[in-house]
């Protein structure tokens, strides 16, 4: 059966190619792909690539996902030991269709054990989300039967501390139908929490597992690094529909997700478009949840200027939930309104 190597572009400046992609089809079979999060990594910098595309027409997808420990920047000038799926934090974006096949491979390239636990699928535990130690791989399938965007995460005990470490990424599992709405620009939006306390050289930090169970987070922050957004906001035009995709990871904490200046159209608990909600000002996604949110920045309302998205736990988005959605090119407006 051939295969053929393709190289596919996220939906954003300096987006980052898949070359671990590749799709494969047979005559009167559906096609498959194959994406290696061993060889694609999501771009962190100057911030983690928050914009998708849509998924490959592809009834079968299959999904390398090896796991290592890798140095993170969770904040300016200070670096972390994260625990990882695909070397980044959050982890890389899955997205499949409602109905498709989707075959998993975990691979432990670290030094202790680790699992995995897909809350978009229907399968018993023991045969999927059971830890593995290292050195040894996994092999699951599961059919997408319920539309929506989900945490994926590691479920190895302690859970809090391998959450706090950086174990968690989105699947997206899009409706058969669509959302029913058509949309110009599309974002992922992970939000955790990090509790950790200097480490003895300068700009380093270390766990402090204390603090998790005391619920005492030094960094609350939007796909793995605190108030990114602010300095590289999300990039869209006047007139565009955006659809964002919102998954609280904690390990605790939930998001009350607010766009300031905005209101959101549709929100879509959990995702799921039957179950869609209009005109929402803010909206709770609990931990371990997940939520679809559009609105559209219009002319004479929501048009060109930046606008905050923030948890509004102002206690939270002051640790660094916060960040910004740029509409076309505004002009800067300084105090006094000049």
């Amino acid at each position: 059966m051939p295969y053929t190597k393709l190289a596919i572009g996220l939906l954003a400046a300096g987006a980052v190619g898949l070359v671990g992609f590749r799709s494969t089809t047979d005559r009167g079979a559906a096609a498959v792909e194959y994406i290696d999060f061993g060889q694609v990594q999501t771009a962190t910098q100057p911030a983690y690539v928050a914009a998708v595309s849509p998924p490959s027409a592809a009834r079968v997808k299959e999904f390398r996902i090896p796991i290592t420990h890798e140095t993170i920047e969770i904040a300016d000038g200070f670096t972390y030991e994260g625990w990882t799926f695909g070397g980044t934090v959050p982890g890389p974006v899955i997205r499949v269709r409602e109905g498709d096949l989707v075959k998993i491979h975990l691979v432990n390239e670290s030094s202790m054990p680790h699992s995995i636990d897909f809350h978009s699928a229907r399968i018993p535990w023991n045969e999927a989300y059971h830890s593995i130690n290292p050195g040894e791989d996994l092999r699951f399938e599961f059919t997408a039967r319920d539309p929506g965007v989900y945490l994926v995460h590691c479920g190895t005990p302690p859970v809090t501390m391998h959450i706090m470490q950086g174990m968690y990424l989105a699947i997206i599992v899009d409706p058969k139908d669509g959302w029913g709405t058509e949309v110009d620009k599309e974002f992922v939006l992970v939000q955790s929490e990090f509790y950790v306390q200097p480490g003895q050289e300068q700009g380093t930090l270390v766990p402090d597992f204390q603090a998790a169970m005391s619920k005492s987070a030094r960094y609350v922050v939007f796909n793995g690094r605190a108030f990114q957004y602010k300095a590289h906001p999300l990039q869209v035009e006047q007139g565009d529909r955006v659809r964002l995709f919102v998954v609280a990871a904690g390990p605790t904490f939930r998001s009350d997700f607010h766009i300031v200046g905005a209101i959101f159209d549709r929100v879509y608990p959990d995702g799921n478009p039957d179950n869609v909600l209009e005109t929402v000002q803010t909206y709770t996604v609990p931990a371990g949840g997940g939520a679809v949110f559009e609105t559209t920045f219009e002319a004479g309302a929501s048009g060109v200027g930046l606008y905050p998205f923030v948890t509004h736990a102002f206690a939270d988005a002051e640790r660094g939930a916060v960040g910004l959605i740029q509409v076309s090119q505004p002009q800067m407006v300084t105090a006094g309104g000049r």
